[in-house]
């Protein structure tokens, strides 16, 4: 029989009342990554700034955007270090304060910059501040997820203000680069992100409540037996597995940026308007998760995240102008954002004690290391294989998505309800009935 889906349990005032401050704190930190990630405002005028000042092919440009996924890759390593390591006596909000200003102080380096050699420097340096912040926001997510039972309201409201942020970067990035010469879109996007980490290390002081953690033996200990017991559950190691997996599809968007500039020649504006299309459905998708979907079990919310995978990734072979174009990016934005709060609610819930910072970021790490190698092996395949024809591309990726259906019943999750903590222990052993 399968386990009976547990309810959200009564809050009390002052516990809504820290919901709350935890809202708006995600709020601000999303609104932030979503902007100053080297996928953010930036991207549009770099991969313009690319292609046509350096004469990029999109094998190229993908390959030298994979230099900034490192410090994502490698956030297990922050995590580990928050999580042994206080700064003045806190283990997140100091690191999410000092990672804040770095990034800022990059940003604004930038605007002296033109060769790529240098860019790729402040940028990695910026991409540095943002996965640190990133990781550490993680672990609030998960410390709070587990205290309040409510990791994917915490995940759905992260990815909600990400796609807020990310409407003012289709919008603005396209304006850079359609009224300014490639080098000034580049400086002005710089200049424009510089200034926001600084919202973010006021509300990592004034809105995160973190007891303060010494240095001490007893301490080290906890910290210890829970990150022992990360490696030694299994079932974490099946959740990584299946992240990768789910994550591991080739991936066509700098192909389609091509496509769109060179076959369809959409204008970089209207290029910047289908992403914030596009981040427009993922903030109807977030608001239609908060109000529709949540108290649904993690299997259910899995399972529904890869067909809306299949079907809008099969979408895009009727990508043929400006109207189809908007529609299927606004169709995908809204997908896009259940599959977020699927997977990454599912790696909070199962985070053991203690070991928060380091276990979600590594599954963290999981996903973008898959990411990254599923968006070069589609460069290739588009630029080799398919020779620049997207329509392959796109049913090979939507092909490998529907894989992932045969890997959720290993994930033995009952009707485990999404959001809800795992407590160390639950998925349910393999010869176990579902």
């Amino acid at each position: 029989m399968a386990e009976e889906t547990a309810l959200p349990r009564a809050l009390t005032l002052s516990e809504g009342g820290e919901i709350r401050r935890l809202m708006i704190f995600f709020a601000v930190l999303y609104v932030v990554e979503g902007l100053g990630q080297t996928g953010g405002l930036i991207s549009l005028p770099l991969s313009y700034f690319l292609k046509t000042v350096e004469g990029w092919t999109p094998l190229q440009v993908t390959a030298y955007s994979s230099i900034f996924i490192l410090p994502w890759i490698i956030k297990p390593v922050f995590g580990v270090v928050s999580d042994f390591i206080p700064l003045f006596g806190y283990r997140r909000k100091a690191y999410i304060v000092l990672a804040n200003a770095a990034a800022a102080l990059a940003y604004f380096a930038i605007l002296w910059l033109t060769r790529p050699s240098d860019l790729a420097k402040a940028l990695l340096f910026t991409a540095f501040g943002m996965a640190i912040s990133s990781t550490l926001a993680g672990a609030v997510l998960v410390e709070n997820g587990h205290k309040f039972d409510s990791s994917d309201a915490f995940v759905n409201q992260q990815w909600l203000w990400f796609s807020i942020a990310q409407l003012a970067v289709g919008l603005l990035g396209g304006e850079l680069v359609q009224h300014f010469s490639p080098a000034a879109a580049l400086h002005g996007a710089a200049a424009i992100i510089a200034v926001f980490p600084i919202a973010a290390v006021f509300a990592s002081l004034y809105l995160v409540q973190e007891t303060r953690s010494p240095i001490n033996v007893a301490e080290l200990k906890r910290t210890f037996s829970g990150l022992l017991a990360a490696f030694k559950g299994k079932e974490l190691w099946i959740i990584a597995v299946f992240l990768f997996l789910y994550y591991f599809s080739p991936g066509f968007g700098t192909p389609l940026y091509y496509y769109m500039t060179d076959s369809l020649k959409f204008s970089q504006l209207y290029i910047g308007i289908l992403g914030t299309i596009g981040s427009a459905g993922w903030i109807l998708g977030a608001l239609f998760y908060r109000w529709f979907m949540k108290g649904l079990s993690s299997k259910v919310l899995l399972n529904l995240s890869i067909l809306l995978g299949v079907l809008t990734t099969v979408a895009f072979i009727w990508l043929k102008g400006e109207t189809s174009a908007a529609i299927i990016s606004f169709a995908a934005g809204s997908a896009g954002v259940i599959s977020f709060v699927a997977t990454l609610s599912l790696a909070a819930d199962f985070c053991p004690e203690r070991a928060e910072g380091f276990v979600f970021a590594a599954l963290m790490s999981i996903v973008n290391l898959s990411s990254t190698l599923s968006g070069n092996l589609g460069s290739y395949l588009y630029e080799h294989a398919f020779r620049n024809r997207l329509n392959p591309l796109i049913l090979v990726s939507a092909a490998a998505t529907a894989l992932i259906f045969a890997f959720v019943p290993m994930l033995r999750l009952g009707e485990k309800r999404a959001g809800s903590p795992a407590h160390g222990a639950s998925l349910k052993d393999p010869q176990s009935p579902e």
